[in-house]
């Protein structure tokens, strides 16, 4: 996510002073050169990893127009009021301010999906928190009060030797079931899975799991990009006329 991130970030020609990372792990995104950097993440243990501060995506602890550029990966997809994080990291940029976010979209973890499935047959419960799929993630952008936004998707296929490490990776990166209402996965069930997954091992033992990463890009609102959108003024006593208008 970092590296695609990072890829955006690269086409960007303007500079950023003040920049907010929304989601620090253990700090592995560089902001740009001379910039200074905010970190922020809803993990305790992350935040006090990277030197930075606890709290809630929805509930940004920021003054308006703090930040020209803000970074979220990995976390935007737990959050329980998406639409609220993204009108306040509009809020929290300044004009003409960018954002650039991923997190695990629809279509990811299938193969997880269908053996815990399988493993649960008679009562089947949720293990994994719901997804969001690309367009609709753009939809919310746009609703948020983003500029130019952009949402597109990267598949990336790992393949594993084992449930128990897949699991572990999930947990890892905090990708399991989050719900306030869940049930514990019982032994039995997981010997089950285990066994499902087993299954479906290609030749050299391993099982094929896609991630699904959906990355987001937005601006937030400017006087110039309200100006490129209405176009050049027309010249003092200019009769060009409108379109729709009675010359065409």
């Amino acid at each position: 996510m970092l590296d695609g991130i990072d890829e955006r970030l690269g086409t960007v020609l303007r500079g950023f002073d003040d920049v907010l990372d929304l989601g620090c792990f253990d700090a592995g995104f560089t902001p740009p050169a001379s910039a200074r950097v905010a970190r922020f993440d809803p993990g305790f243990a992350f935040a006090r990893r990277a030197g930075g501060v606890q709290g809630d995506e929805d509930r940004l602890p920021f003054a308006d127009a703090t930040f020209d550029l803000v970074v979220a990966a990995g976390t935007l997809d737990t959050v329980a009021d998406l639409p609220g994080a993204f009108a306040l990291i509009r809020r929290v940029l300044r004009p003409g301010g960018l954002f650039l976010g991923a997190f695990l979209g629809a279509g990811s973890l299938p193969t997880l999906r269908q053996v815990l499935r399988e493993a649960e047959a008679e009562r089947p419960a949720i293990r994994i928190h719901p997804q969001v799929e690309v367009r609709s993630a753009g939809d919310l952008l746009l609703r948020a009060g983003f500029r130019l936004p952009v949402a597109d998707a990267e598949t990336l296929t790992v393949r594993y030797a084992s449930l128990v490490r897949l699991i572990g990776d999930v947990r890892g990166m905090a990708a399991a079931n989050v719900l306030n209402d869940r049930t514990a996965l019982t032994r039995p069930a997981l010997a089950r899975a285990a066994t499902a997954f087993n299954v479906r091992a290609e030749a050299d033992g391993r099982v094929s799991e896609r991630f699904e990463i959906v990355f987001l890009t937005g601006w937030a609102p400017s006087p110039e990009q309200d100006a490129g959108r209405r176009g050049p003024p027309r010249p003092a006593g200019s009769m060009l006329p409108r379109p729709g208008g009675p010359f065409g």
